[in-house]
């Protein structure tokens, strides 16, 4: 029988329990795939000390298994961060946000000393792009990093409807080319009124593990 997406969201997410060490705070992602880790997390829940959320989401459902929430700036710097990606290079650079979640992520993961990715094998891309770029703006900068944005060649477009939960809207890029994900990260994060941007390569993932119908592979930069 063939494996579902859920099916490989699943299998990685068990497989990523094998990297969170005993007594830990662990930091925790958003999204699908962060979800079954959450819910693998429950599992263990006896084993760890708690967890740090990157969104009121993952928040939400660690505290439904019983999992302790603390905060980044109670739990200090964290041994593992898990968390899914919308689009990932065999360098482990990543587009992240198609949540929205991707500053909280961005900072939980830079505080964290480990990064694992989980996803399944169609997130794996050889150049980043294809998946829109989202970018956390500050409301009155709207129209003007839209300007900014044009000027480097890319079209950005209001997520509806959307407030992240820092309070901030998302633009929304397609068209950039993003052969250099470290030089790019670094330019849109220097456009003021930028919150942070869904390049997550200046700090990538340290692991990837990859579902895929033969089983979960791991790689590594």
């Amino acid at each position: 029988m063939a494996m579902t997406q859920d099916d490989l969201k699943r299998a990685v997410a068990q497989a990523a329990i094998a990297h969170v060490p005993a007594n830990c705070i662990v930091g925790v992602g958003t999204g699908s795939t962060a979800n079954f880790f959450i819910d693998e997390l429950g599992k263990i829940k006896h084993k760890i000390q708690g967890a740090v959320a990157s969104s009121e989401a993952s928040a939400k459902r660690l505290q439904g298994h019983g999992i302790e929430v603390v905060s980044l700036n109670d739990a200090g710097s964290l041994p593992v961060y898990v968390d899914g990606a919308d689009e990932i290079t065999r360098h482990l650079h990543m587009v992240k946000g198609g949540g929205g979640a991707l500053t909280r992520e961005k900072i939980v993961a830079a505080a964290s000393r480990k990064f694992v990715c989980v996803c399944d094998a169609s997130k794996l891309v050889d150049v980043l792009g294809k998946f829109p770029l989202p970018i956390e703006v500050i409301p009155m900068a709207r129209s003007y990093v839209a300007r900014q944005l044009v000027a480097l060649g890319g079209q950005p477009k209001l997520r509806e409807g959307f407030t992240t939960d820092n309070g901030n809207i998302i633009l929304d890029v397609q068209g950039l080319q993003i052969l250099n994900p470290v030089e790019l990260e670094t330019t849109l994060n220097n456009i003021t009124g930028v919150v942070t941007n869904g390049l997550f390569a200046r700090r990538p993932a340290d692991v990837l593990l990859l579902g895929t119908p033969d089983g979960v592979q791991t790689l590594t930069a």
